[in-house]
């Protein structure tokens, strides 16, 4: 009986592993690099063993977010509402939600990545936004668009509810970027929501 016991806390924590090894491999290599005095920048040479180069990997239409070393190509115009259409744009990157606007248009570019048609699908789908909980107001998010280079600001962050859609719309005056991921990691119950502002255009 005991050797049973021990076999399914085995399995129980193997499946754990399994489900949430992306999140805790995040988790992991933040907290690595918060110890290690580890800060990361966008293009140019690396100066100190202190510091790591981080680079888009396209300029048509990807984001990099300095302070969690999160880069990803962004696929446009991905329908939200179309679970087949988003799941499929999510194993290549980070989604931009049709309707909303591109950068420099002047309107909410609204982007989301971590979303799951189940707990346990958890790991098939993109790890970029997983550790977007840990940015603050002040916190610079990049996105790279037809050759240019645009940075934001953060400059605020909520939790709300699947149905609170108010994100998707215009924001405020000028330019804003919404990005949207599920809450807690590995769930579907919330939406975590960060809003940053343009600082340069």
């Amino acid at each position: 009986m005991k050797y049973v016991s021990w076999f399914l806390i085995i399995i129980g924590v193997g499946l754990l592993l399994f489900i949430f090894g992306p999140v805790i491999k995040e988790e992991v290599k933040y907290k690595f690099d918060q110890i290690g005095n580890i800060q990361y920048k966008i293009g140019g040479e690396q100066l100190s063993t202190f510091e790591k180069v981080l680079t888009p990997p396209n300029e048509d239409f990807s984001i990099v977010i300095p302070k969690i070393a999160a880069v990803a190509p962004i696929v446009a115009d991905v329908d939200s509402q179309n679970q087949k259409e988003y799941l499929s744009a999510l194993r290549r990157g980070v989604a931009h939600a049709k309707g909303t606007a591109k950068p420099l248009e002047g309107g909410n570019t609204y982007l989301f990545a971590h979303s799951t048609d189940a707990f346990y699908n958890v790991g098939q789908y993109n790890a970029v936004f997983y550790l977007i909980g840990k940015l603050q107001e002040g916190d610079e998010i990049d996105l790279f668009y037809r050759g240019r280079q645009i940075k934001y600001e953060v400059y605020a962050k909520k939790v709300v509810n699947p149905e609170n859609v108010e994100y998707l719309g215009k924001i405020d005056d000028g330019e804003t970027l919404t990005l949207q991921t599920c809450y807690p990691p590995g769930t579907d119950w919330k939406r975590l929501i960060v809003l940053a502002k343009i600082v340069n255009d």
